[in-house]
């Protein structure tokens, strides 16, 4: 598992990753998340996640909260 930051989160059932050693934000959907509803994860929170494959390009799945 990788560990990242949230660094945005759409209304529109989406959001991003930042990654400590990349520069690149790491997409991802609602449905990728494990352990938390969507709507209580927050800007700043740090999550752990495998990296997958997506239409556009890399994205975060099984996203989970690593944090209280």
């Amino acid at each position: 598992m990788e560990q990242g930051t949230i660094k945005r989160i759409t209304d529109k059932g989406f959001g991003f990753i930042s990654r400590p050693n990349d520069q690149t934000d790491l997409f991802f959907h609602s449905s990728a998340v494990n352990g938390a509803d969507f709507d209580d994860l927050r800007e700043g929170q740090q999550v752990t996640y495998t990296l997958g494959k997506g239409p556009k390009g890399p994205r975060a799945e099984n996203v989970e909260p690593s944090d209280g």
